[in-house]
């Protein structure tokens, strides 16, 4: 395999670079905190019209009046969802699509992170119900609306902590036991492997939308809730501010370098920290194979169908 170095797009990237894009609509999940907060201040400050997409109505309130507070020019709208919960994902497109007739941006950005056990709603252990699940079938319930958007993105959020786990296609739900740090990591790697396939399927279906998988980084946000009291003042000391985690997310949103297919993360040491490159990931997150045969098992859980 030959040696693979990070793709560096000109300087250090930054917000400034991107021309105002007033008309153009996004969505971003988990959008009241951390790098999903981070990432709808950016759009909004490029005139971008954005929807934060969260569970709790009265934080997703908060973080509007933030957003407006440092822009005043920003147009941004609060819709409830929960992407835990298949039901909520439906009545979640339905309301957004009765509304708007396009979609250029779906920052599929909300997570949990270690959490404890849990079996949501629908049956799936938690974490991959939040982070990649759900996220799947809101893809496909707004997918019409995008391919019908010239230009239009897809960003869903991995992380480095992908690589500790591969998809457990036989205990999906860790039924046979549960581990915090090994669910975590295969909802991560199930994100990354997602936003790969997504791309050569709308590819090969002719379809001019991108898709685009980004990591933050080792980023400050409040997914350390379920570290230990002991661990999470220690983050404050080497992690990277949201603030600039959120970068990669909108590099892979917003610069015209980005064609589709690629993943984008920060280009200092072991990617945890710095400005926005394209970076490599292990062989396991490109085999096709095994990410056609997770987009059939995500069907399949979802019962959202698209693309196949």
């Amino acid at each position: 395999m030959k040696h693979f170095s990070p793709k560096k797009m000109g300087n250090k990237w930054s917000l400034q670079q991107v021309k105002p894009q007033p008309g153009r609509v996004a969505i971003v999940t988990g959008a009241n905190s951390g790098i999903g907060y981070e990432v709808a201040l950016g759009l909004a400050k490029k005139d971008i019209e954005v929807i934060l997409a969260c569970r709790n109505g009265q934080k997703a309130d908060e973080a509007r009046a933030k957003i407006i507070d440092e822009y005043a020019g920003a147009r941004v709208n609060c819709l409830l969802l929960d992407t835990s919960s298949l039901r909520s994902v439906e009545d979640f497109a339905a309301q957004f699509s009765a509304k708007h007739q396009t979609l250029d941006l779906l920052i599929n950005n909300a997570g949990i992170m270690m959490s404890p056990y849990e079996v949501t709603e629908d049956g799936f252990e938690n974490q991959l119900a939040t982070n990649y699940l759900g996220h799947f079938a809101l893809t496909g319930r707004l997918l019409p609306l995008m391919t019908r958007t010239p230009g239009s993105r897809i960003v869903t959020l991995s992380s480095l902590s992908y690589k500790w786990a591969e998809i457990q296609f036989g205990d999906f739900h860790a039924e046979k036991g549960y581990s915090r740090t090994k669910a975590y990591g295969q909802s991560k790697r199930a994100c990354l492997m997602f936003a790969f396939e997504l791309q050569h399927r709308l590819s090969a279906a002719g379809y001019d939308t991108r898709s685009v998988a980004a990591h933050p980084g080792l980023s400050k946000t409040n997914l350390d809730q379920y570290f230990p009291a002991l661990i999470r003042p220690l983050g404050n000391l080497f992690l990277q501010p949201a603030q600039q985690g959120a970068l990669s997310v909108l590099y892979a949103a917003l610069d015209t370098a980005i064609n589709g297919g690629e993943f984008v993360g920060p280009d200092g040491f072991q990617q945890m920290r710095g400005y926005p490159v394209v970076v490599d990931s292990d062989e396991y997150a490109k085999n096709r194979e095994l990410a056609k045969r997770l987009w059939t098992a995500s069907e399949f859980m979802t019962h959202v169908h698209f693309l196949s």
